[in-house]
């Protein structure tokens, strides 16, 4: 441990600085990659540091299909819009962020304690729908997290046919893409310049 971090040494400490930098200040999104694979090992690792991020009641709707294969990419590509084609094709992979819509099947085993929520979802599917993208949407950003503290650099992006990747590549479920993610590693130097972020006074308020 670096003397320099003394506060490690406490019980309820904040991780490391350069762990911040790494997953969130110097952290890019990247558009151009690296000719080096990503690990099928290394994917299940960035899902199982995830999947413990919280959730609405422990719902946990999201779902991740990796496109890694050149045949899985083939199936992907004309789906895609065409500013993200190229970066999308030259990514090692590329995960399919979507929101299983059936998520109440696993209440059970997830939320046991939540015994009325399969039924009061059953009468709703419009509540069920809004929860599955809220939490859904929480787990793609823990997913981003979690693939750059395992040393992944990532490309979040829409800008692609969702109804088409929905018949693609989930058809016959009631799993609906969210987002699409490029993972791996990036070309050094490649990055756009740093947009700006909106101050603590432009966007919070204390009460």
């Amino acid at each position: 441990m670096s003397n320099a971090e003394p506060y490690l040494a406490q019980a309820d400490h904040a991780i490391a600085d350069a762990a911040l930098d790494t997953i969130f200040r110097d952290a890019r999104t990247l558009r151009q990659w690296q000719d080096k694979p990503v690990s099928h090992a290394l994917l299940m690792a960035v899902y199982d540091l995830m999947r413990w991020g919280p959730t609405e009641s422990n719902i946990t709707p999201a779902r991740f299909h990796f496109v890694v294969s050149k045949e899985s990419k083939a199936r992907l590509e004309p789906l895609l819009d065409e500013g993200n084609r190229a970066q999308t094709m030259s990514a090692p992979a590329t995960a399919i962020v979507a929101y299983d819509l059936d998520f109440a099947g696993t209440l059970p085993k997830l939320a046991p304690r939540a015994t009325s929520l399969p039924e009061t979802l059953a009468k709703d599917p419009d509540k069920a729908r809004f929860m599955a993208m809220r939490s859904a949407g929480l787990q793609g950003g823990y997913f981003i997290v979690a693939a750059r503290a395992l040393g992944l650099d990532c490309g979040p992006m829409s800008g692609f046919d969702r109804a088409g990747v929905d018949a693609e590549f989930f058809a016959g479920t009631a799993i609906k893409s969210y987002f699409l993610c490029n993972l791996g590693y990036g070309v050094e130097g490649s990055v756009r310049p740093r947009a700006a972020r909106l101050g603590f006074d432009e966007a919070c308020k204390i009460l």
